[in-house]
């Protein structure tokens, strides 16, 4: 995707943020066990606010959050999360560095990739957690997500934190899956400190596949599906392959 498409789909997304976290603060937010939508405002909006130190200052500030934001209503800290946000991207190119966990790319278009798609998996758990219809989510943001998943949070965290996948891939007998989104596909090998991801199909069978429209393989792998929902993703294979591949992606993405 162009960074002017991930900017354009951050806008939309945080507009339906925005306003669905308006409606209910205190509802609780399903997807997010523990937290109401408070919670899922003020966490948004100090995301923001971080990234656009990591960019400003080139460095990720830590501890964070400030302890003076304790005393900053969610929403307007929101608001004032997501205007400096897009003050700092409108300041720099991609190409500019900035500070980050992921070695393989910091720089400013990294974040707006990240913000794009953090916008989009946190607007859904605000429209699931107010009971408003889910927007459609594009193919190709979805689609996006997808490969940002599998290749930057859970290949990434396999390879430079592996102690925390020990119980899950110390086991391995060595697996592979196939993850579709619409017509893309992803093929993933897993084994004892090994979780890497190839572009497309390849070749031979796969232990377990996973596949459906991007939408819902995103909000699949996210576990952004609503409870009850029939979400139109086919999962086949091994239980015990699926279970290895959901247990990673939670570990990553906790």
């Amino acid at each position: 995707m162009e960074f002017t498409r991930f900017l354009d789909c951050l806008a939309a997304d945080y507009d339906r943020l925005r306003s669905a976290v308006e409606t209910d603060a205190d509802a609780p937010v399903p997807t997010c066990p523990g937290w109401t939508v408070a919670d899922l405002t003020r966490h948004v909006a100090e995301v923001y606010l971080h990234k656009t130190l990591a960019m400003r200052e080139g460095v990720e500030a830590d501890p964070w959050p400030p302890k003076e934001f304790a005393d900053e209503e969610p929403v307007a800290r929101l608001d004032r999360g997501y205007t400096a946000l897009r003050a700092e991207f409108a300041t720099r190119a991609p190409e500019d560095p900035a500070a980050g966990w992921y070695a393989a790319d910091r720089s400013v278009g990294f974040w707006i990739r990240r913000m794009a798609q953090e916008t989009v998996v946190h607007r859904i758990d605000a429209e699931l957690a107010v009971g408003r219809p889910v927007a459609p989510v594009p193919d190709d943001l979805a689609v996006d997500g997808v490969d940002e998943l599998l290749k930057v949070f859970v290949s990434f965290a396999v390879a430079e934190w592996g102690e925390y996948f020990g119980e899950i891939l110390e086991a391995s007998p060595g697996r592979t899956f196939l993850v579709r989104a619409g017509g893309t596909a992803w093929r993933v090998r897993t084994g004892p400190g090994e979780f890497t991801v190839a572009d497309g199909a390849g070749e031979g069978p796969a232990d377990a596949t996973l596949s459906g429209p991007p939408e819902a393989v995103l909000r699949r792998l996210w576990n952004r599906t609503g409870a009850g929902e029939d979400d139109g993703v086919t999962v086949e294979g091994d239980p015990e392959a699926v279970e290895e591949l959901r247990r990673c992606v939670v570990v990553a993405t906790q």
